[in-house]
């Protein structure tokens, strides 16, 4: 499972920025995902939860925002949405798309006291 090494990187940058700007709790983290990322939110929210548990962040509301698939066609020269690796392209059909954004995963804002 990913998800939990996933967020033993987010608890990292969190106790970073704890140590930089001397908060003492964590209210509220949001998260922006693209729907090409590979994260499944489920166990992201299950492991968050578990590694969170006497730190900074435990108690922490997670938000999750899904980013879209988009790529560029190479056929129509067109950028388009898509859902998932591999579709085709909308406008013309073609298979020959190179993914521009939808694999991100970074952490948008936190709600600190």
């Amino acid at each position: 499972m990913h998800e939990m090494s996933l967020c033993e990187g987010i608890l990292q940058v969190i106790e970073g920025e704890k140590e930089k700007q001397a908060f003492t709790r964590v209210k509220n983290v949001c998260l922006e995902i693209g729907v090409l990322a590979g994260v499944e939110i489920e166990s992201l929210i299950f492991s968050f939860d578990a590694v969170t548990r006497g730190s900074v962040a435990e108690g922490a509301k997670l938000k999750i925002v899904k980013l879209p698939g988009q790529a560029w066609c190479m056929q129509c020269s067109q950028q388009v949405d898509i859902e998932q690796r591999f579709d085709q392209c909308s406008n013309c059909e073609s298979y020959q798309l190179q993914v521009t954004s939808g694999e991100e995963m970074r952490i948008k804002e936190l709600e600190v006291e």
